[in-house]
């Protein structure tokens, strides 16, 4: 029974507590004793507050059995965040050295929404240094690892979220994308994941007003991360990037019969995993039984999206790190230094044109899906990387290639060029090596709605994580 609890759907856990059946502690005790068991294995967690969390599920316990008047969407439900989202008077180091004594003196925006809507924050999810690379490992906190095969990686870099959601040892986890940092961790784990549209979610500074990045919910189920995105959505005043009017997502989202869907299998350049590209076939089949019309398209894009997305990064993420390391690279991981030191390397000139290239693809993109509801693609052209990965940062150009290794296998950064694109990653099957492959759902500017009626469609046909089938066994 420990273990279903774990994996209790937060709409279904909040069920239960409401008419008294379940309590928060029972909840919350259960996926600390399964962390128990699992967290040696994955290291997920980089810090835990077990006790300060218990006593604010005792708290929302009381409430419910006093039956409040005033109970609060989120009550009681436990939640990993990332170690990079400020919480006032908690550490949050970033995965590196250089930060390990580092505490807030404010709590961000969207981690404040979800914790006043009655979310308790047990533990703190890893993420790579500086939160710059699609696997999860680091000096200060070591190597997290898949819960589904340990060998391979959770993602990055919101790993340790997507680890805990997939090994049972939270209920909702938070995450942050600037190329792919909340879906490439929701392909590897088996759980969803959702890219915000720019400016939906208010985020801090500096990089609010950085259009590839966004903040957004991780979870096990399509609505638990209606739960989370209704929450956290919404125009805020220190953020003057964040859009008006706050959108929210229906509960209940209808059939999409009738929906026309377009894909590409490689968004015309990417060289795809067989696994990946069967279970993207079964996927596709499953919208075609549920009444869609589906039907390849060319986008038209190559490689140099790639090499834009690239300079793009390491010019305003890369050069943001140079300017916190300066004598202190001897702290760095590997990774980190040389996505520094790129920095250093790349100019205003390839900035300028990774913008026009962003444009470009916008310009096939857009007009395209007037025609179509939604867009499908893998999330992750292999499944999963090992979990040690060194990532080839600082000699790509040396062989050569107009981006590195550790952002050739992610599907995900074309989405943070079209930034103002929902799109919401799924699990689409299990592959060879025993790690789970996604596929993205992506929609049209700011249409939210549309991709969440797709996706819950979706998983009601292919039940994935409530299914006990579909679990990893640590």
């Amino acid at each position: 029974m420990t273990a279903e609890l774990c994996y209790l759907p937060a709409v279904e856990a909040l069920k239960l507590f409401k008419r008294r059946k379940l309590s928060p502690v029972e909840l919350l005790q259960a996926q600390i004793a399964r962390a128990e068991t699992a967290e040696p294995v994955i290291n997920a967690f980089t810090e835990t507050y077990y006790e300060e969390a218990l006593a604010q599920a005792r708290k929302a316990e009381a409430r419910y059995m006093k039956k409040a008047a005033r109970l609060r969407p989120l009550e009681g439900l436990s939640l990993v965040v990332k170690d990079e989202a400020r919480i006032k008077g908690k550490r949050y180091t970033s995965g590196s050295l250089l930060y390990r004594d580092r505490v807030a003196d404010e709590t961000e925006i969207f981690i404040d929404r979800l914790l006043k809507a009655g979310a308790i924050c047990h533990a703190r999810g890893a993420t790579p240094e500086f939160c710059c690379a699609a696997v999860t490992h680091s000096r200060l906190h070591g190597v997290s690892r898949n819960p589904w095969n340990k060998r391979y990686t959770p993602g990055g870099s919101s790993g340790g979220s997507a680890a805990s959601l997939a090994a049972g040892t939270t209920t909702l986890a938070t995450g942050s994308d600037i190329a792919g940092s909340i879906r490439i961790p929701a392909s590897c784990c088996g759980v969803v994941g959702f890219k915000p549209p720019y400016g939906r979610v208010p985020e801090g500074p500096v990089f609010n007003l950085d259009f590839y990045c966004h903040e957004g919910p991780l979870a096990r189920t399509v609505a638990d991360t209606v739960l989370m995105q209704n929450i956290i959505a919404g125009p805020h005043p220190l953020d003057i990037a964040s859009i008006k009017p706050k959108l929210r997502i229906p509960e209940k989202l209808g059939s999409i019969r009738g929906f026309k869907i377009a894909y590409s299998l490689d968004l015309g350049y990417f060289k795809l995993d067989p696994d990946v590209r069967a279970n993207t076939l079964a996927a596709l089949e499953t919208f075609r039984a549920l009444g869609c019309h589906v039907e390849e398209v060319d986008l038209g894009w190559n490689a140099g999206a790639g090499k834009a997305a690239w300079d793009y990064l390491s010019l305003l993420f890369g050069g943001a790190i140079a300017g916190e390391i300066a004598g202190k690279k001897k702290l760095l991981t590997g990774y980190a230094r040389a996505f520094a030191e790129n920095a250093v390397r790349t100019k205003g000139t390839d900035f300028v044109k990774s913008l026009e290239v962003a444009w470009e693809m916008n310009a096939t993109f857009q007009p395209l899906m007037q025609r179509y509801d939604v867009f499908i693609c893998p999330t992750l052209a292999k499944p999963a990387v090992r979990a040690d990965d060194p990532l080839d940062y600082g000699d790509y150009k040396k062989k050569g290639k107009t981006i590195p290794d550790g952002l050739g296998w992610v599907m995900t950064y074309p989405f943070n060029m079209l930034s103002r694109c929902p799109v919401l990653s799924l699990p689409s099957g299990l592959s060879r090596r025993g790690v789970p492959t996604g596929i993205q759902v992506v929609g049209r500017s700011y249409d939210d709605v549309r991709v969440f009626r797709a996706a819950a469609a979706f998983e009601k046909a292919a039940p994935w994580m409530h299914d006990k089938a579909h679990r990893p066994k640590i």
